[in-house]
């Protein structure tokens, strides 16, 4: 394949992303009516997920006897799974698991990843009511935690550190860390600087306890040493 081949072929990969989940950019609208005709599509394709799933398992079910290699070389059941697998690349979070292996800073699924993380980020009860996949969340933190992102990447990056750290705590909200550590700027201790200094009490603690963390880029965060820091904090 030449090279001007391959570049189109990411072009490609990029506008299927586009035309299968394009959509989804309303979850995170700030026009609830946005979100809300947004949160309608997501219920849709979910459904046709769950749908899918169904026929796979009813499938599966009636080649059990056929066992092992033969069951998956019937033709039905590679149907009903392409089927599943397909209805999953169109709805949120599926089409965001078993990404190719790689440097995820080259992956065309990278806006949504971001778009997931935001979504949990600023409505996080929808994201709860609608989407709850804590795992998806933490894998996603821990695999864009890299450095050398571009400069829009890393921008959304620094936003999300930013929103998390001045509320309360969610589950696996502990991986911003990584991500902190990992988009390290003047930018970002800037952001966090002001918000150790405001009136949430939350901020001032998670954005200093953070602060503290990038001076010391050794320091693992644990329970343990978060629970050290709060009490030394607390000491003055």
């Amino acid at each position: 394949m030449t090279k001007e081949a391959d570049a189109g072929a990411v072009v490609d990969e990029a506008h299927t992303w586009d035309a299968r989940l394009g959509w989804a950019f309303g979850l995170i609208a700030d026009d609830p009516a946005e979100r809300a005709a947004a949160l309608v599509r997501l219920a849709g394709v979910q459904g046709n997920v769950r749908d899918a799933l169904g026929r796979f398992n009813e499938v599966w079910r009636l080649t059990l006897p056929l066992g092992g290699q033969e069951q998956w070389q019937d033709p039905a059941l590679l149907e009903a799974h392409e089927r599943y697998v397909e209805a999953g690349r169109h709805s949120l979070p599926d089409a965001l698991w078993n990404r190719p292996s790689g440097d995820i800073r080259t992956w065309q699924g990278l806006p949504y990843a971001l778009l997931f993380l935001e979504w949990e980020a600023r409505y996080p009860q929808e994201w709860t009511r609608h989407a709850k996949k804590w795992g998806t969340k933490q894998s996603l933190l821990r695999d864009v935690a890299v450095a050398d992102h571009g400069e829009t990447v890393r921008t959304k990056l620094i936003d999300l550190v930013e929103i998390v750290v001045q509320r309360a705590y969610r589950c696996k909200d502990r991986e911003y860390l990584r991500v902190a550590r990992a988009v390290d700027s003047e930018d970002l201790r800037g952001r966090l600087e002001t918000a150790a200094r405001s009136d949430n009490p939350w901020a001032r603690r998670h954005a200093g306890y953070v602060l503290w963390l990038l001076d010391r880029p050794e320091v693992p965060h644990t329970i343990h040493v978060w629970q050290n820091w709060v009490a030394a904090e607390a000491r003055g």
